[in-house]
């Protein structure tokens, strides 16, 4: 009888949704009084309605929980709070308090993770527009460069020349993951071998160093094989840099895509989302196995986003109006709306009274106040009879609600956070009229001076 072989076990983290007092898995009835013993009713009473509340603990502990799931399966871990999901100096800062490099798409971005006090060393320049002047700066603080295609390869050459520095600079590979349709628009292919080309070029070039490697293969991502083919192609590019080009890879940088507990529109019962131990373990064991001299062990990068913040932010708002649609159908008008909840055109989020309410439940579909008819908040949400000035609690809304959010009919409002001694802070003011408008310039003929 053949002998099997050896396997490691794996602990998995079992997950059953949020639970109530009684330690019963929680459902969107169950009312929300409290968001870190900090009352809801007074959160909308001192920084009004809508309002979105972050947790500091909740981020840090998800920050931690993602660190410890790789670096127990790694030696060589590093994150880069990821500034599109969420650039908020306050909630940026909290990550690169407890130790996250920046990773950033866009020159603004660039600029904030400096003035947040991150050494260009450790940010992390991806995307597909990165201006001249962009990489000029991030050369000159000695940045990470993601090359994304050949144009920009052409023109950081001529930057580093004019600069009289050397970059350090990765590429972006796209690759057949057997994830479909193929992420390919971002980067250079794996298979067709650009990226190879790409390397090549990097390598014979006396202005660029070719430090790493990465791969971003997709968004809100559940299949953890998925990063496991990533790993292995990259960590096979890596090993034939070595041999063949002499070229030791310094990282490997496997981006971001870690699905959050967020319901995406149109799933069926329970879908099984992976954990982050579940991707840490079949990342890690990829790259482990790949044939790595122990002492040439690329450091791994993470760019995590979505995972690491969605459950630490919440809306608060407030009901409107109760009527009935043409078809019967019972319509709730809330004070918040796409306009600021941009994630409701593509998850369920869950909604939870903020107050004891009726045993009673009705289905409704919660609108937004805005005027158009795709407003809609929850296509169809069970909750206890709402009415006009009650609460409500949305759930896991942190991630790119607060980049994406819209100036539209409505203006933005207060960001709250709740530190880890209980205390409020607004992070972001409410915007006004003077705000809006602090851009706008008259020409003098239709001054009504």
């Amino acid at each position: 009888m053949e002998k099997l072989k050896y396997e490691r076990p794996f602990l998995k983290k079992m997950s059953a949704g949020m639970m109530d007092k009684s330690g019963t898995q929680q459902s969107e009835f169950t009312p929300v009084t409290h968001i870190d013993e900090v009352s809801v009713k007074q959160l909308i009473a001192d920084y009004g309605s809508p309002v979105f509340v972050m947790s500091e603990r909740k981020i840090r502990y998800n920050y931690q929980s993602a660190v410890r799931a790789f670096t127990t399966r790694y030696p060589k871990v590093q994150f880069a709070w990821s500034y599109k999901t969420h650039y908020n100096n306050a909630i940026c800062r909290i990550f690169h308090q407890e130790g996250s490099w920046a990773e950033v798409v866009s020159g603004f971005e660039y600029r904030k993770a400096l003035n947040n006090g991150v050494p260009g060393s450790h940010i992390i320049f991806n995307g597909p527009d990165k201006h001249r002047d962009e990489l000029m700066l991030a050369v000159q603080h000695d940045s990470l460069i993601h090359i994304d295609h050949f144009e920009e390869l052409y023109t950081l050459i001529e930057v580093c020349t004019e600069a009289g520095k050397k970059a350090r600079v990765a590429i972006r590979v796209n690759m057949d993951t057997g994830i479909y349709p193929v992420w390919d628009r971002f980067g250079f292919n794996y298979e067709s071998g650009q990226a190879w080309a790409a390397i090549n070029k990097i390598v014979a070039s006396d202005q660029l160093q070719l430090t790493g490697l990465h791969a971003h293969i997709g968004t809100y991502m559940l299949s953890t094989a998925a990063y496991g083919v990533a790993a292995t192609k990259l960590s096979k590019l890596a090993s034939e840099c070595k041999t063949e080009l002499n070229t030791t890879i310094k990282y490997i940088d496997l981006g971001g895509g870690f699905p959050s507990a967020n319901t995406l529109k149109g799933s069926i019962g329970l879908v099984p989302t992976p954990t982050v131990d579940e991707f840490a373990e079949v990342i890690t064991t990829t790259i482990l196995n790949a044939g790595f001299k122990p002492d040439e062990l690329p450091l791994l990068i993470l760019e995590s986003g979505r995972v690491l913040i969605d459950d630490a932010g919440y809306l608060l708002g407030t009901v409107l109006a109760n009527k009935k649609l043409s078809d019967g159908r019972k319509a709730t008008i809330m004070d918040f709306g796409v306009n600021i909840m941009f994630t409701s055109f593509w998850y369920d989020h869950m909604i939870s009274p903020a107050q004891e309410a009726s045993q009673f439940n009705e289905e409704t579909v919660m609108y937004g106040p805005l005027c158009m008819n795709i407003d809609i908040v929850r296509e169809c949400v069970t909750l206890p009879l709402l009415n006009r000035g009650d609460h409500v609690v949305v759930h896991k809304v942190g991630a790119y609600n607060m980049t994406q959010w819209m100036q539209f009919i409505a203006m933005r409002p207060n960001i709250v956070l709740i530190d880890l001694q209980g205390r409020t802070h607004v992070i972001r003011k409410a915007e006004d009229l003077s705000y809006l408008e602090q851009l706008d310039v008259i020409p003098e003929h239709l001054s009504t001076k």
